[in-house]
């Protein structure tokens, strides 16, 4: 089942020309493209960060090159995109990285697998249709780590796990997806692909798809391209000593700061640097 392409099989069985397949992973990728242009007009993204960042660069104290912007990009993309960094709860990072791995095999190898029909027979690759199932496995587990150790939050936020809201379409028809996929690869492996349950599957598999890639504008998923945007700014600004119009934070073991806060040991102790655990007393357990 995990090394075989399901597309191939489903193309083989029934009237369906590889061509009809490309051409709805076209219509998706339009529709994603479609929806984020979409999103950027509605919420006014694009305007925001170009305002911001003229902004910023009237109180900025140096100028950032293009080799500081490169590798400021490259930590961007490392830090925050590869690695999601950012994330203080490891339940959430975990959860996060699973599902964002998982959905980028999955949609890379659908694509492979679906461009690379009609296959003759014995030419079937077998490292797609392996990432292909491992990619629907990553999904439903990231998704399902966030979904009931997360976002189901009865003791903070009241939230349980049967509560779908508007703001929840990215998520669930994400994991919909992936178990659809899995559901119909199995049940065409022992059914057949003609089977009544098997286009069930199928069919449930294509409607979470076009759902998930159909609703960006109501959804969270132009998030992920915004996410970096806003990342890789925000380095920026510390470079170039704008600090989002926030004050510097100055070294309060300083004796020029002792001296015009002279109040600092009343409230924070005679050596500010080594505070303790503050916040971080008690992991987090939730967002």
């Amino acid at each position: 089942m995990i090394t075989t392409n399901p597309f191939a099989a489903l193309s083989a069985s029934l009237p369906l020309e590889p061509g009809v397949m490309q051409a709805y992973v076209v219509l998706m990728v339009l529709l994603v493209i479609g929806g984020t242009l979409l999103d950027v007009v509605h919420k006014k993204s694009a305007q925001y960060f170009f305002e911001k960042g003229q902004a910023l660069k009237k109180i900025a104290k140096r100028e950032v090159n293009g080799g500081e912007k490169l590798s400021l990009a490259v930590s961007t993309l490392t830090n925050e995109v590869l690695s999601s960094s950012e994330f203080e709860n490891p339940d959430r990072r975990f959860a996060h990285l699973f599902t964002m791995y998982g959905f980028v095999f999955f949609v890379v190898t659908t694509a492979i697998m679906i461009f690379g029909l009609p296959l003759a027979e014995g030419e079937s690759s077998f490292f797609a249709p392996l990432f292909w199932h491992l990619g629907a496995v990553s999904i439903c587990f990231g998704g399902s780590w966030f979904w009931f150790k997360l976002r189901a939050d009865v003791r903070s936020d009241g939230n349980l796990w049967y509560n779908v809201h508007q703001s929840d379409i990215f998520v669930v028809s994400l994991m919909l997806m992936a178990a659809f996929a899995l559901v119909w690869s199995f049940l065409q492996s022992i059914t057949g692909s003609t089977s009544v349950l098997s286009l069930l599957a199928f069919v449930l598999f294509i409607a979470s798809a076009t759902t998930l890639f159909s609703t960006i504008l109501w959804s969270k998923f132009a998030h992920m391209f915004f996410k970096p945007a806003a990342a890789f700014q925000k380095k920026v600004a510390v470079a170039d000593g704008s600090r989002d119009k926030l004050p510097e934070i100055p070294d309060l073991s300083s004796a020029e700061c002792k001296e015009r806060y002279p109040d600092i040991p009343e409230y924070m102790g005679d050596n500010p640097p080594n505070m303790g655990l503050g916040i971080k007393r008690e992991a987090p357990s939730h967002f």
